[in-house]
């Protein structure tokens, strides 16, 4: 019976947990990343203002996000953007990925599904984060193309999709075989 080694992929499992487990970054590397996270998060909010328009009607109000140890907290602006609330905000929704593993996380975005989430809060703004999860996409062609042109833009989109659904392919090929030898 020939059976794939789950040796490399438990190995670099194995390291990234122990590194994110002993590791703790300075403070102003993860305040500087935070910041990032939400310049990118703004950005792509802005250019739909469906998306403002449905924040707008949650401003001021706090989103906790959270996986293991890493957690980044959102204030919500009169213009429906988001900032980075503070340490002392109590967050009014509280979203934790309850999969400890990067990898099982990872697969189920290649999937196209979403990780498992504990979701502890207000109602109706879960529903609007979720809205914004399910109905807005960062156009990252469009982006590039303001920088290399349009046609050299829409190749690199083209094969960025190519190698994303490859990827996927693996993952749920490697995925569906893991599952059908697991039970022999």
């Amino acid at each position: 019976m020939a059976t794939k080694s789950p040796f490399p992929f438990v190995l670099l499992e194995n390291l990234a947990q122990s590194v994110a487990s002993n590791f703790q970054p300075p403070g102003w590397a993860v305040d500087e990343v935070q910041r990032r996270i939400v310049l990118l998060l703004n950005h792509v909010l802005a250019q739909e203002s469906a998306a403002t328009s449905r924040l707008v009607r949650q401003q001021g109000r706090v989103v906790l996000v959270q996986w293991r140890s890493f957690f980044i907290r959102f204030l919500i602006t009169p213009a429906g953007l988001l900032d980075l609330a503070g340490e002392d905000a109590k967050p009014d929704l509280s979203l934790t990925a309850t999969d400890s593993s990067a990898a099982v996380i990872a697969q189920s975005l290649l999937r196209g599904d979403k990780p498992a989430i504990r979701i502890e809060g207000d109602v109706q703004l879960a529903a609007d984060v979720n809205w914004l999860v399910d109905h807005v996409r960062w156009d990252v062609e469009d982006d590039l193309a303001r920088i290399v042109g349009d046609a050299p833009a829409h190749a690199l989109g083209q094969l960025a999709r190519r190698m994303a659904e490859v990827l996927r392919q693996f993952v749920a090929t490697s995925t569906s075989r893991d599952a059908g030898g697991a039970g022999t």
